[in-house]
């Protein structure tokens, strides 16, 4: 017996490739009922731009505040005027000249008496005056070479005159620096002696030193005697 159905039409040959084309079509109409989305048309208003209408800016009223004029000046006070009768008279000042005529006599004068000036002590530095105290012996040069003289004198008479044992008497050691100021009045005299030191016999042997310095020609200024002040420092070094 011949069998009726063709064997080269077979059904089930294509059957998963089928289901596969049917299972991504299904999932596609699935995700595209998804995410499918309705708008109401009459809610949106697009609207009409025109460019032809000008915007009209409102500007807020405002109250000027107005400040009251000052008030007026107050009225300037009458001047007080007297009123003096006929009757009362009234005593005018009278000035008089003070020309002199011939009518008026001299008055003599009696002579006036000057007191006579007191002259002022005046100090000039020793480092600007025109003519420098002379140290005897330090007459010849000019101003320069006088003051080295007197400066070299003045230190060997203090080297020659100073006590050397008053250190060990007063209990020293080391170096002592004594710092002596004094004066060359306008006759020429050692006035107004100040020592400073470190001890104070230190200080009274110096003013006694300086004491004994003798009498100079006094420094001028201008043609005139002044005093002059001078400082003199004096290191003493004491020997161990």
């Amino acid at each position: 017996m011949e069998p009726k159905k063709n064997p080269k039409a077979n059904v089930g040959r294509n059957s998963s490739l089928y289901f596969a084309i049917g299972l991504a079509l299904m999932l596609f109409l699935t995700n595209f009922a998804i995410n499918f989305k309705t708008y109401d048309k009459s809610n949106i208003d697009i609207g009409m731009v025109s460019m032809e209408e000008e915007l009209v800016e409102e500007i807020p009223l405002t109250q000027q505040l107005q400040t009251p004029p000052p008030p007026p000046p107050p009225p300037a006070a009458p001047e007080v005027i007297e009123i003096v009768e006929d009757e009362v008279e009234v005593v005018e000042t009278v000035i008089e000249s003070t020309e002199s005529n011939q009518e008026q006599k001299v008055v003599k004068v009696e002579a006036v008496k000057v007191a006579p000036t007191i002259e002022e002590d005046v100090e000039v530095p020793f480092a600007v005056i025109e003519n420098v105290p002379v140290f005897p012996g330090c007459e010849g040069g000019d101003n320069n070479a006088k003051r080295d003289c007197m400066a070299k004198k003045i230190s060997d008479f203090v080297n020659k005159k100073f006590n050397t044992e008053l250190a060990s008497e007063l209990g020293l050691s080391g170096r002592q620096r004594i710092n002596v100021i004094f004066k060359i009045d306008k006759t020429g005299e050692v006035v107004g002696i100040r020592a400073r030191a470190p001890h104070p016999g230190l200080e009274k042997e110096a003013a006694r030193v300086i004491g004994m310095l003798p009498k100079m020609q006094p420094g001028k200024q201008r043609g005139k005697a002044v005093t002059v002040p001078y400082s003199l420092p004096i290191v003493f070094q004491v020997q161990d």
